[in-house]
């Protein structure tokens, strides 16, 4: 029976477990793999294989029982959830269900989650821009949060390196705002958005209106080919799930590289509970992990461990992570474990129409927007808010449809549209500051499903919100006004915190332990054999949609606990 006990832990044992299979966590698990490491993947829902498990992908409109639209019995399962852009008859199975993770919400809170393979690698908006310095130093400089304790330079070949793996479309714009990166063909902006670039441009040598740069293959090189995967079609419903791989997914990309190797054991419908902590050996051994089917607990053991569960389980999974070493949390020394969280506030709309270029529409569709990077507070301190705000850029002719007429007239009508103004809108990305008042921590009484502490969730907006939303409001009314535009109309959106996916924070980066959990290698600092790189390692959230960054501090991070590991005898 001994015997039998100790091959029991040992098929339980790897060189690192990765937790979570999203943006982050894909890329965890193809460089430790890369590299040889016999890797654990571990995620809470289902199996989603590419291609295969895409089931909407190649329907038309008229299949669907519905025309898109969910049931009313069906979307109260679906109540936070559903009040995301994304979620229709053809996505829902990809989205999560209230039930299955029971949160309290001590301020308003969309908690967007998506429980499966991929996570929400399958549903992201796909745009990546790189940081400069002007992000990374803004704390310090600014006065909010800490110092992160790296720079650009520290980032920047890290950047290169995922770039060229995932596939980025982009234009090289030579803005130190907004570093250029290793780049396939760029998409077109339409005439009316030209315009709008050439305008701002003479008006506003400050401002740029640039093509966005999107996580799409415009043009196949050989690594995609090895990755098996094909050229964009500009479908635009790449929240199906995209059978060529024309944009890059964990599915479709970093979770087969790995499964190539040899060395990854994918292993789904696990709940991590916790990390393990032996307070002899003074180190992290392993997770405990629940089945979702059978609610059977297992543990799991490696020398290193990489939580990419995304920012709120990330933190649940630590703080839920208590020991004699550690009663508050794993790494939870200075009691910041679950504090200074953060978001990117979407509420800003605005919208206008041009009466020219009438001779003109686009052609086709583009999976992609326009994008301004921002330029507020950059160079100085200009406003009464901390910050500011990016914003992506939309044109197109507006649909004229006759709907006064009945029977067979009203039929026609609706299928003979005809082309209108010109429609230009923008949305607005902003920057909000990371507050000790904006956290997260375990209830007391109440368990989820699993038996594990519910999350109470308390981040909201605050004034300098409400300023830079004014501001926002203001200046593209302004720019705008000054193109040409007429009809302009400003919109707030009053999306609550999360409904945008992009949380981040609660396990923040930094130089000091007494005020940061991670290192600059995204090391706990009081536990060196565990590594954060998901959101929640986020010192502050910048204007940039966050997961390009996301990627690249996860190649970094196993690049150096590999070479720890291997080199100096770490862990």
């Amino acid at each position: 029976m001994p015997n039998l006990n100790i091959d029991d832990i040992k098929s339980r044992t790897f060189d690192a477990i990765v937790v979570g299979t999203g943006i982050s966590g894909g890329w965890a698990a193809k460089e430790l793999t890369e590299k040889g490491l016999r890797t654990l993947v571990l995620d809470r829902g289902r199996d989603v294989k590419h291609v295969t498990d895409y089931p909407t992908t190649m329907m038309q409109p008229w299949e669907f029982e519905h025309r898109g639209q969910v049931p009313l019995e069906i979307k109260k399962e679906y109540q936070i959830a559903s009040k995301n852009y994304i979620f229709s008859e053809a996505t829902a199975h990809f989205l999560t269900k209230d039930a299955e993770q029971e949160y309290i919400q001590d301020r308003p809170y969309d908690w967007i989650r998506a429980y499966h393979v991929g996570g929400r690698s399958l549903l992201w908006g796909r745009m990546t821009q790189r940081w400069s310095d002007f992000d990374f130093e803004g704390p310090a400089r600014d006065g909010f949060a800490v110092d992160w304790p790296i720079r650009y330079a520290d980032i920047a070949p890290w950047y290169a390196h995922v770039e060229k793996f995932v596939g980025i479309s982009g234009n090289r714009d030579g803005l130190i705002t907004l570093p250029d990166g290793e780049f396939l063909p760029p998409h077109e902006m339409s005439c009316i958005e030209k315009h709008f670039k050439k305008n701002i441009a003479q008006k506003y040598p400050d401002r740029h209106v640039i093509i966005g740069r999107v996580a799409h293959l415009t043009e196949l090189k050989t690594i995609h080919l090895k990755q098996g995967r094909g050229q964009c079609q500009n479908r635009t419903i790449c929240e199906r799930g995209c059978p060529y791989g024309g944009y890059y997914s964990s599915n479709s990309s970093t979770i087969p590289w790995a499964a190539k190797t040899g060395k990854m054991t994918l292993r789904p419908h696990s709940v991590v509970h916790s990390v393990i902590f032996d307070d002899k050996k003074n180190k992290a051994t392993g997770v405990r992990v629940i089945d979702t089917n059978t609610h059977q607990m297992t543990e799991y053991f490696a020398k290193i461990i990489f939580l990419n569960a995304s920012p709120l389980n990330t933190n649940l999974i630590l703080l839920n992570s208590t020991s004699n070493r550690f009663p508050n949390g794993l790494g939870n020394d200075n009691d910041l474990l679950g504090k200074f969280m953060a978001f990117h506030s979407y509420r800003g709309r605005i919208s206008a129409e041009y009466e020219g270029f009438m001779d003109s529409t686009t052609d086709g569709r583009r999976p992609n927007s326009s994008y301004i990077p921002r330029f507020r507070n950059v160079f100085k301190q200009e406003t009464d808010f901390l910050r500011g705000y990016a914003s992506t850029l939309n044109a197109a002719r507006m649909d004229i449809m006759q709907k006064d007429d009945l029977g067979e007239n009203l039929k026609k009508n609706l299928l003979n549209t005809s082309l209108g103004l010109w429609g230009i809108n923008s949305s607005m990305m902003a920057e909000t500051i990371p507050k000790e008042s904006s956290h997260v921590k375990l209830d007391t009484k109440l368990v989820d499903k699993y038996g594990i502490p519910q999350l109470r969730v308390s981040i909201g907006y605050d004034e300098n919100d409400e300023k830079i939303l004014k501001d926002f409001h203001e200046q593209f009314s302004e720019m705008y006004h000054e193109a040409g535009f007429k009809n302009i109309q400003t919109i707030d959106t009053k999306r609550l915190p999360g409904n945008e996916n992009h949380e981040m924070g609660g396990v923040r980066m930094g130089k000091d332990p007494k005020t940061s959990l991670l290192n600059k290698w995204n090391q706990l600092h009081a536990c060196q054999n565990v590594f954060v790189t998901d959101g929640s390692c986020m010192t502050s959230t910048s204007t940039q949609n966050p997961s390009l960054t996301y990627m690249a501090l996860t190649a970094r991070a196993v690049d150096f606990a590999v070479k720890q590991m291997k080199t100096n005898n770490k862990f």
